[in-house]
């Protein structure tokens, strides 16, 4: 049986929870569990066909005996993007470790700042084929850009207003652990500091959340620092279309053919 890795951002936890539950030709999920990954599962068991097997190390993987796809799903903590040496370390690492066990791995990260706009020579000692959501011609910039619609979706709205913080579901749930991760305790006065460029929150919902729940979960965010909030429809059809992708590769690989 011919599997398929996943190597994901927490950031988007939901996101993948929902494409793996809505796609009826997986037949066995399976979940490296370690603190990233709580919020996948969670999401997983709560919405999913499937029920995910949990393995605490990725070494214990053995595939299941259904015909089907199967999945073998790594999600790394986020914000790891704030130390351009640290991400491309640990997903090399994790890239390496599960290609041992899968036939083609898809990742859930874009160019993250530019940290991954070498990936291929990153990845060039992989044995395997490792693919990354495209938008169009180009890697999608981050995590924003997979859900906002690709990097002209996102750049009409920088232009819009330059001091746009972008929200997508991931974000409002995990807000708080980013600015801890990436800025530290800071006092009132340092934050605000901090965020003075930012006039305005953008909330960008795609079918992982409610509009009203990711309201709700920045509301203490905005108001601290009195950004005007404004949406605009996020999607998943980028993701969609390029795990479309990833799967016919792997279709290709367990025929034997040139991917």
């Amino acid at each position: 049986m011919a599997v398929l890795g996943i190597v994901a951002c927490e950031i988007l936890e939901l996101e993948f929870a929902h494409l793996l539950s809505d796609d009826e030709d997986i037949t066995g999920i399976t979940v490296v569990e370690e603190d990233a990954s709580t919020g996948f599962i969670d999401a997983l068991e709560r919405i999913g066909r499937l029920r995910p097997r949990r393995i605490p190390l990725i070494k214990g993987y053995t595939p299941g005996s259904a015909t089907g796809t199967e999945v073998l799903v790594r999600i790394l903590e986020l914000a790891l993007h704030n130390r351009k040496w640290i991400l491309q370390e640990g997903l090399l690492k994790a890239v390496k470790e599960m290609a041992r066990y899968v036939s083609a791995i898809f990742l859930g990260y874009g160019l993250c700042g530019n940290a991954l706009e070498n990936l291929d020579e990153l990845l060039a000692d992989v044995p395997i084929p490792v693919m990354v959501p495209m938008d169009t011609d180009h890697p999608v910039d981050d995590c924003v850009g997979l859900i906002i619609g690709g990097r002209e979706c996102y750049y009409e709205e920088q232009c819009k207003e330059a001091g746009t913080f972008f929200m997508i579901p991931g974000w409002t749930r995990h807000w708080r652990k980013i600015i801890a991760k990436e800025y530290g305790n800071v006092d009132e006065k340092m934050a605000r500091r901090i965020f003075s460029a930012y006039k305005r929150s953008l909330l960008i919902p795609d079918t992982v959340l409610t509009l009203e729940e990711m309201r709700k979960n920045t509301q203490e965010f905005n108001e601290f620092f009195g950004f005007d909030v404004q949406v605009r429809a996020g999607s998943m059809r980028i993701l969609q279309e390029q795990w479309g992708e990833a799967k016919t590769v792997l279709a290709k690989i367990g025929k034997g053919e040139e991917t």
